[in-house]
């Protein structure tokens, strides 16, 4: 594959043009529709449920739940035809008996028995401290690898690579806000993970620009991020397979707990190769970065 010599500065234009049309929407979407926060950072109440019925209908279901008057209800089913999983933002601390008291009522309205599999709480104050921990995580993460990227290389570099991190991270959120995806602290890891990821193909392709343009004094920055694409894909196109697998395999046998996470990472993973190509190289091309460039920053 080293030998290969795949015109990806061709189409850099086309991509970028396409990068900021995702870019525009994906803020469009997350100003005016929002993120479906779950209960982790909105608060309320998490019941997984298993019905000993299994013809339940899950509008039934979701009626009964809707007469005990809980707040916003949902119910969806989680991996087995008769598993459900219910969310509503009423609390199940600020009563006594609580749970076993809608157990009761769901029994006697629905005529069914229900075990109640996992039960989960979190209070106002707790899901706004956890968001807020949430976004001081990812930004101190850019920020470290801002950090690094400045140190390890240039500042075009760094610019480069913080552009294709923050594309990245704005498109992911974008897609999950378009299919009202839940966002709890496991997509945080994901984003998380997400962000060093494409930082790591990132800085292999760039250490490879800085290896060809102290090699190649007479050849311009546009065929030298061509040159060094090619000279890398074979590992590129390794790591981002084989790490696809492995996420693919817990998306589908994984269950519905890991289903956001895995979706989360999928995404991440393809989003964070095509921009390691198409977002991070294309800013070396605009700022001219040039044998000069790098010589002057290795002198002083």
């Amino acid at each position: 594959m080293e030998n290969r010599n795949i015109p990806f500065n061709r189409f850099y234009k086309t991509f970028n043009i396409l990068s900021l049309s995702l870019i525009l929407i994906s803020l469009f979407l997350l100003i005016f529709k929002g993120l479906n926060f779950g209960v982790d950072f909105k608060g309320g109440t998490l019941i997984e449920l298993r019905s000993l019925d299994k013809n339940l209908n899950i509008s039934e279901l979701r009626r009964s739940f809707n007469n005990l008057k809980l707040g916003d209800v949902t119910v969806k089913k989680f991996g087995k035809d008769n598993d459900y999983v219910v969310k509503f933002e009423k609390k199940k601390s600020i009563e006594e008996n609580f749970i076993e008291n809608i157990k009761i009522e769901l029994r006697n309205d629905v005529g069914n028995i229900f075990e109640f599999r996992r039960v989960e709480s979190v209070g106002p104050k707790v899901s706004s401290e956890l968001l807020k921990s949430g976004m001081i995580a990812i930004g101190l993460a850019l920020g470290a690898m801002l950090i690094y990227i400045w140190i390890r290389f240039e500042w075009q570099f760094s610019l480069g690579a913080i552009t294709a991190l923050f594309h990245d991270v704005i498109i992911t959120l974008g897609l999950f806000s378009l299919l009202n995806l839940e966002i709890n602290l496991s997509i945080v890891a994901a984003v998380l993970t997400i962000v060093g990821y494409s930082m790591n193909d990132t800085v292999v392709i760039f250490d490879r620009v800085r290896e060809n343009l102290k090699k190649f004094s007479d050849v311009k920055i546009n065929e030298i991020t061509n040159i060094s694409i090619n000279e890398t894909l074979s590992r590129t196109i390794i790591t981002s397979i084989t790490t696809l697998l492995a996420l693919t395999s817990i998306f589908v046998f994984g269950g519905a707990i890991l289903k956001g996470f895995s979706f989360a990472m999928i995404l991440g993973v393809i989003i964070g190769t095509y921009s390691s190509i198409y977002i991070a190289n294309p800013i070396l091309i605009r700022l001219n970065v040039s044998q000069k460039t790098i010589l002057k920053e290795d002198k002083e």
